[in-house]
């Protein structure tokens, strides 16, 4: 029982470690995609100066980002800010001007790159919170990880307006 317990409890210690380098994967693409925003943000401001809602929205959202302390108000602080994101690409469809600027271009291929490395990083994450948690959850390694107190992680959802294509009207 004694050898069973330590080789649970390392399982459990080492899936842990696995769910904070996933995280701190994801953290680094964010970080990408926080410090990109304000240029683009400026970027599509001089073409699109009546459209300060969406602008606001993704500045909003930058910030609640950047408040964000624990992992699930990251996590739920980035699904806004994809959102916002997503209305502020809608926006720059409308500005062929904008479309055809060099800087913009430049700023939206960067932004793709991050955002498919955000959702590479965001199903590793997943797959391995769905490890973690299924040791902490099926016994009887669930008894050694509740007298350790090892908790659930919480996994990296899409909202439900992120499933929809977003609608472009010109």
């Amino acid at each position: 029982m004694c050898i069973y317990t330590i080789t649970t409890y390392n399982k459990l210690v080492k899936l842990r470690a696995r769910v904070k380098n996933a995280w701190a994967q994801i953290d680094v693409q964010l970080k990408k995609r926080y410090d990109l925003i304000p240029n683009l943000v400026e970027t599509v401001k001089g073409y699109a100066k009546h459209e300060n809602e969406v602008l606001t929205q993704v500045t909003m959202a930058r910030a609640s980002v950047g408040g964000a302390q624990t992992t699930a108000e990251k996590i739920e602080a980035n699904k806004e800010l994809t959102g916002a994101l997503s209305r502020l690409l809608v926006v720059a469809e409308r500005y062929p001007e904008l479309k055809a600027n060099t800087n913009f271009m430049d700023l939206q291929n960067q932004l793709k790159d991050i955002e498919n490395k955000i959702a590479y990083s965001r199903q590793f994450y997943n797959d391995t919170v769905m490890n973690y948690n299924q040791k902490t959850e099926m016994f009887p390694s669930n008894i050694i990880a509740k007298i350790f107190k090892f908790k659930p992680e919480v996994y990296f959802e899409v909202n439900v307006e992120e499933k929809e294509a977003p609608k472009v009207q010109f």
